[in-house]
């Protein structure tokens, strides 16, 4: 058994780097004295360190699939390819923290440990092959996101969000525990490959306690997907976290818990029966709740970080959409969409921070004629909103066709056009920035001090990869399509 844990590790290099990096920078910190504002030393270790968990993970996306540790967590290219999602992400959101005056300097290095072992507790949630697993990244995740929203201790707002954050989260936590109860009690384990094969042959009473426990099951999911009926932390959250940890909370949290409901879907849902018949439905009615909830809401917002914060709840809908179909075309589209939001969601936030950096807020209003004074970073904030509104020929017009394409496929057209029409609807919002930076007047001519030339030139290469993508989509599109999940 002891060689067999062993042999294991070496098919975990990704999650045990990342571990390591953490208590590595854990020691760093420590040799820091208080009054040291520096932290260079720590903020290189991190990304180093990501950067070869990143590589390993990449590397891997073409090795066969393999459940390890007594079959509770399964190594595959699928959550091969989050995992790769989450670690740039991270990277990201690091980077965005080095600059930010939003968190303050004696916190920095904390919000680098702590968003890495989010990280963890995220690769662990995508990997997840037991219930107990999963719930295990759902913690691991959570506690520590907890802290991160609540960073700034003198902010009302921020000590609001922290809260509101733990309420719903252990609430949420304790009705999945519930679900899993009732699973556990009815099909007598909570192994993933046993689960799924058992529901093929039950009762109709036993069918019906499975029905409520699966959606108490997706309620800790939900939360963390933020989709309805489990969103409503989602605006003041986002709006009260520092714009570092806002951004990290729009990726990393998100693609770990779309991966988790990804594979609990397609290896328990398999096969079509009264089961599958039902939590296709209920995904699909959460699926439009949630694009309409997040693009309706992000109407009337003032603040950008807040809109973004709904726009988040809308694109969750918008993959959501690729779980419902439950094939591997869904699959390949969630992954590209995932990668296709990493960048825009970087970008977006990057820019954002700088400018709530400069004035002390992000209302729309800061961005009047900003393309008079950073041409280049209107440009970019105005390819990213395009994007996200899914307009030709942007890298998110191609993710929103192809997982619009796959619930044509599968003949659910409603849905399809509810995802549509939602698209119209994001178009107002995101282009009211545009308005603003191109026809309005500039407010102040003062130098924003973050958007230096370095700045500038990290966001234009983030920028790329969303122009990039929507015309040379084609490789992108085959790497997702072989990362398959294992389904046992």
């Amino acid at each position: 058994m002891q060689m067999s844990y062993l042999a294991a590790l070496g098919h975990y290099i990704p999650e045990l780097i990342v571990c390591i990096t953490m208590v590595g920078l854990l020691v760093l910190e420590a040799t820091y004295s208080k009054d040291e504002h520096g932290r260079g030393l720590l903020y290189s270790g991190a990304m180093i360190g990501l950067f070869i968990a990143f590589c390993v993970s990449a590397g891997s996306l073409t090795d066969l699939p393999l459940p390890i540790f007594t079959n509770s967590v399964v190594i595959d290219p699928f959550s091969g390819f989050l995992k790769c999602i989450m670690i740039l992400g991270t990277m990201g959101a690091i980077y965005l923290s080095s600059q930010s005056k939003d968190i303050y300097n004696n916190l920095k290095a904390e919000f680098v440990i702590m968003a890495t072992g989010v990280l963890m507790g995220g690769m662990l949630l995508a990997s997840a092959n037991n219930m107990l697993i999963l719930y295990l990244g759902i913690e691991t995740l959570s506690i520590l996101s907890y802290a991160l929203a609540s960073f700034r201790k003198t902010d009302e707002r921020s000590s609001e969000a922290g809260l509101k954050y733990a309420l719903y989260g252990g609430v949420s936590a304790g009705i999945m525990l519930f679900g899993m109860s009732h699973i556990f009690g009815v099909l007598g384990t909570i192994q993933f490959s046993e689960i799924g094969p058992v529901l093929n042959n039950l009762t109709a009473t036993q069918l019906s306690i499975l029905i409520p426990s699966f959606l108490m099951f997706f309620a800790g999911l939900g939360y963390k997907l933020a989709c309805a009926p489990f969103h409503m932390w989602t605006p003041d959250v986002y709006e009260g976290s520092p714009l570092p940890v806002t951004a990290f909370f729009a990726i990393v949290p998100k693609m770990a818990a779309l991966g988790a409901l990804t594979r609990v879907t397609f290896v328990f849902f398999q096969e079509p029966g009264l089961l599958q018949e039902s939590w296709v439905g209920i995904m699909q009615v959460i699926a439009a709740l949630t694009m309409t909830v997040g693009n309706v809401g992000a109407i009337g917002q003032r603040s950008v970080k807040r809109m973004l914060a709904y726009s988040s709840i809308g694109h969750a809908g918008m993959m959501i959409m690729g779980v419902v179909v439950i094939n591997e075309v869904g699959a390949r589209a969630i992954l590209f969409y995932g990668s296709t939001y990493l960048f825009m969601t970087l970008v977006a936030f990057l820019i954002t921070s700088f400018v709530n950096d400069k004035y002390g807020n992000d209302h729309f209003e800061r961005f009047n004629g900003f393309i008079y004074r950073y041409p280049m970073m209107a440009i970019a904030m105005a390819l990213v909103m395009f994007s996200l509104a899914g307009v030709p020929p942007l890298s998110g017009f191609v993710a929103k066709f192809n997982i619009l394409s796959a619930v044509v496929e599968k003949k659910y057209y409603m849905l399809a056009l509810i995802g549509g029409l939602n698209s119209v609807v994001s178009l107002y919002y995101y282009l009211k920035i545009v308005r603003l930076m191109v026809f309005k007047e500039s407010e102040s001519s003062e130098k924003i001090e973050g958007l230096g030339f370095m700045n500038q030139a990290i966001v234009v290469a983030l920028t790329v990869p969303v122009v990039l993508l929507g015309i040379f989509w084609s490789k992108l599109i085959v790497l997702a399509e072989s990362a398959k999940i294992l389904i046992q």
